[in-house]
This record gives structure tokens, sequence and C-alpha cells, in this order.
């Protein structure tokens, strides 16, 4: 009450400058947070919202999912201008995608990486001429749930039985452009990708995402998931 009283008896210009110093006084270390959170989720981590069905069975609409920033580039906060390469990204990684194609955020998996040669006969992939194994893991009248083993490493995905969309389930044989990737969703029938916006820059990259961080269920009135909190994405069963 002192110092408000103090600024009373100045100018209406001391007035102002006063006041913004209290201002400042009083609230500084709140701001000092807040661009601390701001710098971190620019730059180092952030979480995405999943949207959609295009990566089941793996991501589901509702889950909220880890970005690591940093998996890939160290970049100047708030732009796309890289300092330095961390690693290269890899095949089979989850990753996050400023696409300017699409003119929206993707989240998608990296299937060919720079230099490799992709080739899908109907929703089969033949990565530099070996082909990934398959096996099925269910079955019901729509949908069939698989295991797809490429040359290092596996995961699940989604196919359909019915013949929706048969003109994406071939594509190639093409060679992945250097600095480039081939990226798929992992519900093959259901998704918007290489096949449609061609393949993703490295610069287009944000990161890679290995977890769900929580889970909202949008057809059971944003229920929690509760199985699928901090669970590893390709540990979901």
């Amino acid at each position: 009450m002192e110092e408000l009283n103090k600024l009373n008896k100045l100018s209406k210009g001391e007035r102002f400058r006063g006041h913004l110093g209290f201002f400042w006084k009083e609230n500084s270390q709140f701001f000092l947070l807040l661009s601390c959170i701001v710098f971190f989720k620019s730059a180092i981590a952030d979480l995405s919202s999943i949207s959609g069905a295009s990566m089941q069975p793996s991501l589901l609409d509702g889950d909220k999912v880890w970005v690591n920033k940093l998996a890939y580039d160290v970049k100047i906060p708030f732009t796309e201008i890289s300092l330095a390469e961390v690693s290269d990204p890899q095949r089979g990684d989850v990753v996050i995608i400023d696409s300017k194609k699409a003119a929206k955020r993707l989240v998608k998996r990296i299937i060919g990486v720079p230099g490799d040669t992709i080739y899908m006969q109907n929703n089969s992939l033949v990565i530099n001429g070996i082909a990934a194994n398959y096996e099925v893991l269910s079955r019901d009248e729509d949908t069939l749930i698989i295991l797809e083993e490429l040359p290092d490493r596996s995961h699940q995905a989604k196919l359909s039985r019915h013949f929706i969309n048969r003109s994406s389930r071939s594509y190639g044989p093409t060679v992945v452009p250097e600095d480039q990737y081939f990226v798929l969703g992992d519900n093959r029938d259901n998704s918007a990708d290489s096949r449609v916006y061609s393949f993703v820059p490295r610069g287009e990259i944000i990161g890679r995402s290995n977890s769900v961080v929580f889970s909202l269920d949008s057809d059971n009135r944003y229920f929690p998931r509760g199985e699928r909190f901090l669970a590893g994405i390709d540990e979901i069963q």
C-alpha cells in the first residue's frame, strides 16, 4: 500500500512507469516460469493430440502423446532451423510432422529412409527387395489386425477386409530421395500419408514419439482410458 500511495503523488507518466515497474515486480516470477514453459515446448518436448483413425491400432483418437523434439535435431526455438543433428530418423519411428503439403500436423510411422527402394503391392511391403513378414493377430467382419515385421522393426497395423480404396494399396517401386522419408499410417486403408503427400523432408519432422501420456475416449463421454496412460506406443496390446 505504501508503494501505491507514493505512486499516486507522481505525474501521469511517472505513475505509468511506476505502475509498470510495480506490476513487473509482483509478476516477474510468473512471466519467467511462462517463458521457460514456452521455450521448453518449442525446443525440447511437447504433447501432441491424436485426432482421427489413421494410426490405429497403435494410436487412438483422444490419445495425447509425448513428443521428443531433441530426438533428431537441436533447433533454434520457435523456428525449424537446425543447429546440430543428434541422430537420424529410423525405420519404424513414430514421428510428428509439420507437413507443408498437407498444411497441418501429421503423426505417421517411418517406413522408408533415404536410399531405400519401396514397393507396396496390395498392402504388402517390400523394402530393398526384402518382403515384410505378416502375422494375423485378430480379425472381425470388417478389419484385420496384423503384426508387420520390417527388416529391423515390427509393429501392429490395421487393414480393411473390404476393397474400399484399392488404388492406395499399391505403390512404387520408388527410391526414397536424400534427406527425405517415406511414411505411412498404421491404419493402411484409412490414412493420408506419403502415398498422398509424397516424401517427407527431414526439416518437417518435429520429433519422435514413443509413448502415450494419457488418453480420453471421445466415444465414451471422454472417459479416461487408464490402460493407455504412460504406455509405450508399440507395447499397447
